[in-house]
């Protein structure tokens, strides 16, 4: 019995029964597929892009005798191969580096539609874990410092929002749902905050962004939403596995997460330096008005990279809950936030200076 392992009647499957993980070579995907094992779970079925980097996954691959399996998700035939006989999807892969709407839309709506329509022709599905994001969540009718959890407003015109992950997001979420009730597909929604540890140097725009040479840190007060990468993967797990949550939705937030401000200063500390000018929120307000309505002026040759629905989703500022994640999913973070931000800063030190 390996560690980690809880005993079967929690679950909705035994360690037997196979399992798919889409997107599995990713930085949260490869995560996945180790918790998976450490639970016990060997009958794993890992898809990948051909052109993917697939160093890390063979490495695991190599040494649990897991099957790597080489497809794109936007071919019914290939997602009729990896959906053959699954009783669990973690679908992970998404198109996270798209600008495009369209090519967010096809590279993660279309490719879920055909995903789901394979799982509903090999009909062995128990539960679709679908994974979005809190780029979800609209705060524009919410006051700054509210409390930000599953039952908080999703973004009705998210096309606004000038972000075509965020666009994809919400649309992705509205076709599960509707094979949820049209087809009975069991689904669960996980929602991660901003996922950091190695292998993702980024500092989030939640801090803030780098314009003309400086950092623009708009987060201030703000505190961050942060989950370590395992804690996250840890989440997405359990929520295939447990009994009784199907149609449910939860956010993935780490405990006694920091502000922007105090990540901002350990980031500076810990990794090198970076020169930044804070904005306070009524300034922030007006930049992102002003950039709004620039773009509207240009006929779209600026990008509404900045506006008001941005601003209200990033730079408002929330409290948070995991509270629902622990009660239904028994989650708790393993890698707490002293040990995951030094994690982190160590990889950033290596790679070099983040968002250069």
């Amino acid at each position: 019995m390996k560690e980690g392992w809880i005993i079967e009647e929690n679950y909705i499957i035994d360690r037997h029964d196979p399992i798919l993980i889409t997107g599995a070579n990713g930085f949260i995907g490869s995560r996945v597929v180790e918790v998976l094992l450490g639970y016990g779970f060997g009958n794993l079925r890992c898809l990948a892009r051909p052109s993917s980097n697939l160093d890390r996954l063979k490495s695991i691959a190599d040494v649990n005798s897991i099957n790597v399996a080489l497809g794109n998700l936007i071919s019914p035939y290939d997602c009729d191969e990896a959906a053959k006989g699954v009783s669990v999807v973690y679908h992970l892969a998404a198109s996270s580096g798209d600008k495009s709407f369209t090519g967010a839309y096809k590279n993660t709506v279309d490719t879920t539609r055909y995903l789901l329509e394979a799982v509903l022709r090999s009909n062995h599905l128990k539960r679709f874990v679908n994974i979005s994001s809190f780029a979800v969540y609209s705060n524009e009718n919410v006051r700054s410092g509210a409390l930000l959890d599953e039952t908080s407003e999703v973004e009705s015109h998210p096309e606004l929002r000038g972000e075509a992950y965020c666009y994809a997001k919400v649309k992705q979420e509205e076709l599960l749902k509707e094979y949820g009730r049209r087809h009975s597909i069991p689904y669960v929604i996980l929602r991660p905050g901003t996922v950091y540890g190695p292998g993702n140097k980024e500092i989030t725009a939640r801090v803030g962004i780098r314009r003309l040479g400086l950092f623009l840190h708009l987060g201030g007060s703000n505190r961050i939403p942060l989950t370590y990468v395992n804690n996250c993967a840890e989440a997405i797990v359990l929520a295939g596995l447990r009994k009784g949550v199907d149609g449910e939705v939860f956010n993935v937030v780490d405990d006694d997460i920091p502000t922007s401000r105090e990540f901002l200063r350990m980031y500076k500390k810990r990794v090198k330096h970076i020169k930044s000018i804070y904005l306070p929120k009524p300034l922030s307000y007006i930049l992102c008005f002003l950039w709004e309505n620039c773009s509207k002026l240009s006929g779209g040759r600026l990008p509404p990279m900045l506006n008001r629905k941005r601003w209200s989703a990033e730079w408002k500022g929330n409290k948070y809950s995991n509270e629902k994640l622990k009660k239904l999913l028994g989650w708790k973070p393993k890698v707490s936030l002293e040990e995951g931000l030094r994690r982190y800063f160590e990889y950033c030190r290596e790679v070099g200076e983040s968002n250069e």
